[in-house]
């Protein structure tokens, strides 16, 4: 007697993908917009009744990590990211589909000749690897299609922005412009290329050059500088703490939410690079994640990290950036809040965001 058929799912109309995907993100800006200050005011309210604010993620732990609405927040941060990506009408299944008509796009030899150089290492590291990141299955470098997928997920990554979400790397662009336009800009884990494009098109006389491991994201981020017709861009694949790169050749090195997925050696490591990599005098330009100012703010950044898949997402908020980059070298040193969108650092701003912050340096001229 034969065991039940087993069966390939219906094929994923695009009417059916948009709307569940809408639907997740419907949830991701009421969880971030009602039950997150919720959570908030619950935490405070029960602070005060215990006569002492909590100096630790732990001690805030002790409070609130066993209430049903802390419960309920960490589970819809946990799955709903996993619906997003891996449900039924997931954004990996959808673009699986569809392999046969994108893997052609992001043919490198279709390509504006120097625009990419793919080395195709043999092992990626471990920390790179071991875990999928922001629960992308596969991870952004194991499939031909991943950096569709990234791309498609990267635009609700902040879903308070909606189509203001290009901003806040218009607002990078111009923290490295106030200190004079570059004539060679490294961007390191560009990606599938949205850090890179607002600073090649902003700085169209500087030579840009994007980094990054993965292959099947940089190959997405050169057909969309192709599809821009960019000629000041090109992309390779390297690791930002050890590029091989010519020494004291560029002016700006940046990244943008790169190093809160490094092991704090491999940002250090980075650091070293980086200083490395620029001309005397010459600017690093970080955002990442790190400015954390009470224990409440700890504790939710560190869940976040563990129900992301982002485990060096703890460790790198609790590095002291500024004596490690004077260890490595830098002066004029500034680790300061970001406003990625108007109000967001004002004091009544009440829906969860990311702790924004810009890390710059300089090497000494």
């Amino acid at each position: 007697m034969s065991g039940p058929q087993v069966t390939d799912p219906p094929a994923i109309d695009g009417r059916s993908f948009a709307a569940a995907q809408a639907f997740l993100l419907s949830a991701k800006l009421y969880w971030t917009r009602e039950i997150f200050p919720a959570l908030k005011r619950d935490y405070q309210i029960r602070a005060a009744d215990a006569g002492k604010q909590p100096e630790s993620a732990a001690e805030v732990a002790a409070l609130i990590g066993d209430t049903t609405l802390y419960r309920s927040y960490a589970w819809l941060e946990r799955h709903l990211q996993r619906f997003k990506y891996s449900g039924r009408y997931g954004l990996q299944p959808y673009h699986a589909q569809q392999r046969a008509a994108l893997e052609p796009g992001i043919d490198p030899a279709a390509l504006p000749p120097g625009m990419l150089e793919l080395d195709d290492p043999t092992e990626l590291p471990a920390y790179y690897t071991g875990v999928d990141i922001h629960q992308h299955p596969g991870g952004v470098w194991s499939d031909e299609i991943a950096g569709f997928v990234y791309e498609r997920g990267a635009r609700t990554t902040t879903p308070t922005h909606g189509g203001r979400h290009q901003d806040l790397h218009d607002r990078l662009a111009d923290a490295i412009e106030a200190g004079g336009a570059p004539e060679r800009l490294l961007d390191m884990g560009c990606g599938f290329g949205k850090s890179t494009e607002p600073l090649y098109e902003r700085f169209r006389d500087s030579d840009v050059f994007g980094v990054d491991l993965s292959a099947p994201c940089l190959k997405l981020a050169a057909r969309r500088a192709a599809d821009h017709q960019a000629r000041n861009v090109r992309y390779a694949q390297r690791d930002a703490a050890a590029t091989g790169l010519e020494a004291g050749t560029f002016d700006v090195v940046t990244s943008t939410m790169l190093l809160h997925e490094m092991p704090p050696k491999v940002v250090e490591a980075t650091f070293a690079e980086a200083h490395r990599l620029l001309k005397p005098g010459g600017r690093m330009v970080h955002l990442d994640f790190h400015h954390l100012p009470d224990a409440f703010a700890r504790f939710i950044h560190y869940g976040h990290g563990r129900r992301n898949n982002e485990p060096f997402m703890e460790p790198f908020a609790k590095m002291e950036l500024k004596s490690v980059l004077a260890d490595a070298g830098f002066e004029n040193v500034a680790v300061t809040p970001y406003e990625e969108a108007d109000g967001a650092l004002e004091p009544g701003h009440a829906d969860w965001r990311f702790p924004w912050t810009l890390i710059m340096a300089e090497r000494p001229a």
